[in-house]
């Protein structure tokens, strides 16, 4: 069973729009969801939650079809991070606790105020007087104290200082260990991606230009830097990207496709990315 399935998705918003996007992440793997601001990323992970209605195209959650009655009970089986978390101004870590008993079967309340801790939280102090990060904190800590099996992150990391941040990855990271837990980690933070996760996928202006495996990616691509004539002798097909600058000329570069020999840098997953983008354009 896959732990998500979106096929063949459209959602349009006056000059926006989500276009044939089709997603599929394994159960057990963690998948990074990229892309620049406004590029869909949001918009996809409320599409996957039935925050939104498609205007086609089938979204599936843990094996259930997001828009039928059983998903509401596949629901407890999903921890939510938005890019803002949104618990009431006035309420404490602790009175938040008592929320959440009442609203998840299995709420764990030894584990949550174990999170607390780790988290360094004032159980006491009220919400509106958080800083960003200190909420951040808190809506991840609830979202892993119900023991989901799903966790679908948007922006959980951004906020976070580096020490804090390392720290949330690893308890990520300790999360999939269990064969059954998969997350959807939304983030503009390339380097948290790369270092985490198993699938990156990457959305621009509404389309899914990629999802592969991490490992694969890396494999795939490298980075030519030399002149424009040492490029120009390249196949076409090879060269997926290319930027000039007073020094000469780099390119990502697909590895198969090039002269055995060719000396080639290692391209990192933001490199992938950032060329991608420049190709679409010069394409």
């Amino acid at each position: 069973m896959n732990a998500i399935e979106l096929s063949h998705i459209c959602k349009s918003f006056g000059s926006f729009a989500i276009q044939d996007l089709n997603l599929t992440i394994p159960c057990g793997t963690i998948c990074g969801l990229v892309g620049e601001n406004g590029a869909g990323k949001s918009t996809t992970i409320r599409l996957l939650m039935n925050a939104l209605s498609p205007d086609s195209g089938r979204a599936a959650v843990l094996g259930v079809d997001v828009s039928s009655p059983e998903f509401r009970a596949v629901k407890e089986n999903i921890g939510v991070v938005l890019d803002e978390a949104y618990f009431p101004e006035v309420l404490t870590p602790v009175q938040v606790g008592r929320v959440m008993a009442d609203t998840y079967r299995r709420w764990d309340q030894k584990q949550y105020e174990e999170f607390l801790r780790r988290f360094d939280l004032p159980e006491k102090k009220p919400f509106k007087d958080f800083s960003r990060g200190m909420k951040m904190k808190l809506a991840i800590a609830v979202a892993m104290s119900h023991h989901p099996k799903l966790l679908v992150l948007d922006e959980a990391t951004s906020g976070l200082d580096p020490i804090v941040r390392d720290e949330v990855l690893e308890l990520f990271n300790e999360f999939t260990r269990e064969e059954d837990h998969s997350i959807l980690l939304s983030s503009h933070i390339v380097s948290d991606l790369e270092k985490l996760c198993d699938y990156i996928a990457f959305i621009h202006r509404g389309r899914l230009l990629f999802c592969d495996e991490k490992d694969q990616l890396l494999e795939t691509y490298g980075i030519f830097a030399g002149n424009a004539e040492q490029l120009e002798s390249l196949r076409s097909e090879a060269v997926v990207g290319r930027e000039h600058s007073g020094y000469g000329v780099r390119a990502l570069v697909r590895r198969n496709e090039v002269p055995n020999g060719l000396e080639l840098e290692r391209a990192s997953i933001e490199d992938i990315i950032l060329f991608t983008v420049k190709g679409a354009k010069q394409g």
